[in-house]
């Protein structure tokens, strides 16, 4: 595990006289596995983390209201019911809830961790302007698109009013500049990996057949089709292989319809979605995982957390070139264009006959996670970040498109 670089801290503590006190306000870290980020940061020692979630919120694509999960116990967890619960840009919490949260942590920063254009960035963001104290805003919006004119307005306010903006990816951040925005911008994910969950796996057979993984939802743009065909081709081709697909959504009878038509059905395994804590013994029993991410109108990959998860345990990943995956991956031989089926059988040709060319891939992996996406150092860059932003003046009057 990689250790927090806590150098910036103490410049920190020397202006406040005390650690630092960071609330953070997002909807993701209701569950428990995601607080991890936070926890890396409260483990310094140098800052008090609060965390305000909320206590009604309904997951869409489960069905469910989502309970509060607290498995740190160094993160002081408040919750209070939201409107809109489930709506990632119009819920919001009563301005006398959020009130009492302030007012009982008393925070030098707010980072929150919605889209500039929500409503809750907007309440965070009158806060700041009331009290004078700094706020960060981290989003995923990587989609050009016109906004209507009351979220135009909240934009204008809220990147008027923020010390300092976080991007998941490369393409919000060009968005963020488009709509204006000339202040101090990051391009981190929300959440890094937890390398000792995720850790590289010893114990995979050298003699089973390869292993060709999917984790993730069955909808068009996640592009599923796409290795379905690829698979083709590398059956066509005398490979010997195994095709693991696990995820649940609309496309699932239709890419089984599919993989018969092709006459692969027979090396795949299907299953239904797995749970965040069942995925790395699901993962390290993949040879290499694949992202076969499309873009359409409204959609392009954010991220693909699925992917570092991967890396982090020397499983070999490749992607298309969708949205933030080549970004994310970071080496070129292990991307293809989208819908690319013969690139893609391509590179896992490649993959299948090249053991020390895999074993090469894998170690990447792994060095790149330990080097930009591990929890601790996610924890690093946020808290150079706040030491930058502590001071800042809010820049001057922005437009949002």
């Amino acid at each position: 595990m990689n250790a927090v670089d806590t150098a910036q801290t103490p410049l920190i503590q020397a202006q406040l006289g005390r650690k630092l006190r960071v609330l953070f306000v997002s909807h993701a870290y209701v569950v428990g596995v995601n607080q991890g980020k936070l926890d890396a940061i409260a483990a310094t020692d140098r800052v008090d983390v609060g965390l305000l979630v909320p206590s009604n919120w309904k997951a869409a694509e489960w069905n469910r209201t989502m309970p509060v999960e607290k498995p740190y116990p160094r993160i002081k967890i408040y919750q209070a019911p939201v409107l809109f619960s489930g709506r990632g840009g119009a819920y919001c919490y009563l301005p006398w809830a959020l009130g009492r949260v302030l007012k009982d942590f008393q925070p030098d920063l707010v980072q929150v961790e919605a889209e500039v254009f929500s409503v809750l960035a907007f309440e965070v963001a009158m806060w700041s302007r009331l009290t004078g104290k700094p706020s960060i805003v981290f989003g995923w919006e990587n989609i050009e698109r016109k906004l209507p004119i009351l979220r135009q307005l909240t934009c204008q306010f809220v990147l008027n009013t923020v010390s300092a903006l976080i991007s998941g990816n490369e393409d919000g951040a060009k968005i963020l500049r488009r709509w204006g925005y000339t202040g101090r911008l990051e391009v981190m994910p929300q959440i890094g990996v937890d390398t000792q969950l995720f850790a590289p796996k010893t114990d995979r057979d050298p003699q089973a057949e390869f292993n060709i993984g999917f984790l993730g939802r069955l909808v068009p743009e996640k592009g599923v089709d796409t290795l379905l065909a690829a698979a083709r081709c590398l059956q066509e081709r005398g490979l010997n292989f195994t095709i693991t697909v696990c995820g649940s959504g609309t496309e699932r009878i239709a890419l089984q319809q599919a993989a018969a038509v092709l006459q692969i059905d027979k090396r795949i395994i299907w299953h239904e979605a797995i749970r965040h804590e069942a995925a790395p013994a699901q993962i390290g029993t993949f040879d290499v995982l694949i992202l076969p991410s499309r873009s359409t109108p409204t959609w392009k990959e954010q991220f693909g957390h699925v992917l570092i998860e991967a890396m982090a345990m020397g499983v070999p990943v490749v992607g298309s070139d969708c949205g933030e995956i080549p970004h994310a991956i970071g080496r070129s031989d292990l991307i293809f264009k989208e819908d690319d089926a013969i690139g893609l059988a391509a590179i896992l040709e490649r993959a299948i006959a090249d053991p020390d060319w895999r074993q090469e891939v894998g170690q990447y992996g792994i060095d790149r996670v330990r080097q930009f996406y591990s929890h601790q150092q996610i924890a690093t860059r946020s808290l150079n970040l706040w030491q930058q932003s502590l001071d800042y003046p809010p820049e001057e009057t922005l437009e949002c498109a």
